[in-house]
């Protein structure tokens, strides 16, 4: 993934009017990121428990950033990421759920799917992260093959919260 700037992040939303994008907490650490790693950039808001966000490219490589919730605390079960396939123990996956755009997401209308929930999918898809689960199903896909998993997963949760 390319470096995202402040500007890009926040004129990136899709479900978020422009008084909640104005009151979105982007990280300050932007030019740290492991940009080379990522295949979407996704954060925790640290003022606001069981808000996150995720920002991907999409077509044409025009960027698509989703505010998302989740219930915090988490369930006491492994669960598996549906973005990377990583399981989890207590906590570490949640449901998270993205507003519809315009009238649909005034309607009420969300999309939900289940990712980790420190948003470091790419990270576990590459194995430069493990979960604190010890064992994990074995896959025997290689890396390449789990990023563009990721990838498409991502593009997928994104297409349903953008119908």
């Amino acid at each position: 993934m390319l470096p995202l700037t402040e500007t890009q992040i926040r004129s990136s939303f899709v479900n978020c009017t422009q008084g909640e994008v104005k009151r979105i907490t982007v990280p300050r650490d932007l030019a740290d990121q492991r940009w080379d790693d990522l295949d979407f950039f996704g954060w925790n808001d640290p003022t606001y428990a069981g808000r996150a966000y995720l920002v991907a490219p999409g077509s044409d490589d025009q960027l698509i950033g989703v505010a998302l919730r989740y219930e915090t605390g988490g369930t006491r079960k492994a669960q598996m990421c549906k973005i990377c396939l990583t399981t989890h123990p207590s906590g570490g996956v949640s449901l998270m759920t993205a507003r519809k755009p315009g009238a649909a997401g005034r309607n009420g209308n969300t999309v939900g799917t289940y990712i980790c929930t420190d948003l470091d999918c790419s990270l576990y898809a590459r194995g430069e992260k493990t979960p604190a689960l010890g064992r994990q199903y074995r896959e025997d896909l290689d890396v390449g093959s789990k990023i563009d998993r990721v990838r498409a997963n991502v593009a997928a949760f994104l297409a349903r919260v953008s119908d």
